[in-house]
């Protein structure tokens, strides 16, 4: 991603915010900056804004996340890569994602991505491109080495009013994770801004800069692992999304110095080491989403089980158990 900052002035009030991203010199056209904004890619003062039609006011901080863009990226290939389904119908899917899958063509990962499973079980005529040609269906992303489940969506009309379930956070979206350390506390909140490191593009920091948007993750813990020789002990939690930032729960929990287990961005010592585990990849799985379906209004929630690597991490750690909490009484029990 490359960020766009903007301060607006008193000479842009009023002007609608496609309108005036498209003004702006480094940024696309106004068709592209209204689908941008529908994507969920620009912020003003901190909050996503989804209405193109919104009207910009003088001191009105401005962000924009241009996604990087593939020259040597075309039409998005069929390919026959299989997809977990956990739910189906005209309007939508609900799927488990594998561990290593991208969820879209980006610089890198030209093939090979989810949204080609997606192109190839639905026609690419069957899928929302709201979010653009290059990620049709994709409501809301994963890390690649995140696994676990997520929407997409066949119309872009389900893909906006799925979009919007997330930006008026009644989507429930559940995540699970193993931190190093004790968490002291049984729930939390962890409210900050969040913006792209100065230090490290490929990293997301806490950040305090007027730009940052505003991220929410509440967490309980679930069970806590005493310590052992070359460890500080190990927590395990269940974090609550009411924002989506880019690594959210991965930059919050290494704010409040419990970073997750096997993180090779944001984690301690080297991944597939003793202190992690053997993880290569974060421990951290999206488990249960609850939702209203946009078209039917049907009531859907789904659990998704740990995959093998995550379980047998925890496996691992069973002779150390200090009990469960009673969240995690509740909760660890449908993990298996």
């Amino acid at each position: 991603m490359a960020d766009l900052h903007i301060l607006v002035d008193a000479a842009d009030e009023g002007t609608r915010l496609d309108a005036f991203l498209g003004t702006q010199a480094s940024a696309p056209s106004r068709s592209a900056c209204a689908h941008l904004i529908e994507a969920g890619n620009v912020a003003v003062n901190g909050e996503t804004c989804f209405s193109k039609k919104y009207a910009v006011r003088a001191g009105d901080r401005v962000a924009l996340d241009l996604p990087e863009q593939d020259e040597a990226a075309g039409e998005v290939i069929p390919q026959a890569i299989p997809l977990d389904i956990r739910y189906e119908d005209d309007y939508l899917i609900v799927l488990s994602k594998q561990r290593g899958l991208v969820c879209h063509p980006a610089h890198g990962h030209d093939s090979g991505t989810l949204a080609n499973a997606l192109v190839y079980h639905c026609g690419i005529e069957h899928l929302g491109t709201v979010q653009g040609e290059d990620r049709p269906g994709i409501v809301h992303r994963l890390d690649r080495d995140t696994s676990g489940l997520m929407l997409a969506a066949k119309d872009d009309d389900t893909q906006r009013d799925l979009q919007n379930l997330i930006r008026t956070r009644t989507l429930d979206r559940r995540y699970i994770a193993l931190v190093h350390g004790g968490i002291a506390l049984d729930a939390g909140t962890i409210t900050t801004g969040i913006a792209r490191s100065t230090r490290d593009r490929q990293k997301m920091a806490v950040s305090d800069d007027p730009f940052a948007r505003q991220a929410i993750t509440t967490f309980r813990v679930l069970e806590r692992f005493a310590p052992a020789r070359g460890d500080e002990g190990y927590a395990l939690v269940e974090c609550h999304l009411y924002t989506g930032r880019t690594h959210q729960i991965r930059v919050h929990m290494r704010h409040i110095a419990h970073p997750l287990v096997g993180d090779p961005l944001y984690g301690r010592g080297k991944p597939g080491d003793r202190a992690n585990l053997g993880l290569d990849r974060q421990f951290l799985h999206s488990w249960h989403v609850a939702f209203d379906h946009p078209v039917t209004g049907e009531h859907l929630e789904l659990a998704d089980t740990l995959p093998w690597d995550l379980a047998a991490a925890l496996e691992e750690l069973e002779d150390r158990s200090e009990r469960l909490t009673p969240a995690g009484e509740e909760i660890v029990p449908q993990l298996f």
